[in-house]
């Protein structure tokens, strides 16, 4: 049984930073790809920044890049996304995925390709 349980949200400030983390229960393979997603209140879920974890390549969406890092240690069975420079449209609840295996290309930050998620983190940014 797979499990995702997403830390590390909280309020910051505009130019801030916050480092979430999501630990992986009951792997779902010898590799797995992991992502981070977000949704805002009246939003669509949108996916922010993708680890393959087959060969750790990583993909961000623009609107983070230069300011967010994800990463994923080898082995470990956990994900990170630093976000700094925070913005107050970052403003969202924050949910990791997972897939087995590597990521489909094109489709790095689509929700659809992912089969496990987790609850949730909050970040406010005001």
């Amino acid at each position: 049984h797979v499990q995702l349980v997403e830390s590390g949200g909280g309020s910051v400030q505009p130019g801030g930073s916050l480092a979430l983390s999501c630990a992986v229960s009951g792997r779902p393979g010898l590799r797995y790809s992991m992502a981070w997603f977000r949704q805002a209140a009246g939003q669509e879920r949108e996916g922010v920044a993708a680890v393959d974890g087959t060969n750790g390549g990583t993909f961000y969406t623009e609107s983070v890049k230069g300011r967010f890092t994800i990463s994923q240690a080898y082995g470990k069975t956990t994900v990170s996304l630093q976000m700094n420079d925070l913005k107050p449209e970052d403003a969202a609840t924050y949910y990791c995925a997972t897939k087995s295996g590597s990521l489909w290309r094109n489709y790095e930050l689509s929700s659809s390709i992912y089969n496990y998620w987790g609850q949730g983190t909050q970040v406010t940014v005001s």
